[in-house]
């Protein structure tokens, strides 16, 4: 009995890590670069990682950005991505392309690029 207890508990406690590992990292995303042109609509920014919602042609797409630590070193900061922006995203989409994601390498506003990952550029 105490030792499926701590089975039990073991297991628990290793449940909120697997969908982190799936959700992070560039498993999800196709090769090769995307760029997505559009207007923020709103977003959720802070940990793990900030999330834009960007009309752009007719269609709503999410765009992750980086975690907070990330975007200040690009040099962001959040009113720099408060709705109503009109924005430029370059970066990796959704593998799947139904799915209207992409995760954010460069963000381009006002004509200034701020590059959140330097060594996929």
């Amino acid at each position: 009995m105490i030792l499926t207890r701590r089975a039990a508990l073991a297991g628990l406690l290793a449940l909120p890590a697997f969908p982190a590992l799936a959700h992070h990292g560039w498993r999800w995303t196709a090769e090769g670069k995307f760029e997505l042109r559009g207007v923020i609509r709103s977003a959720e920014l802070g940990n793990p990682h900030g999330l834009l919602t960007i009309a752009a042609n007719d269609e709503l797409w999410t765009a992750e950005v980086g975690q907070p630590w990330r975007n200040e070193r690009a040099g962001l900061d959040d009113a720099m991505m408060a709705p109503g922006t009109e924005i430029t995203v370059i970066g990796a989409r959704a593998a799947d392309p139904e799915r209207l994601v992409m995760k954010a390498e460069i963000l381009v506003i006002d004509g200034m690029r701020y590059i959140l990952y330097p060594d996929r550029v």
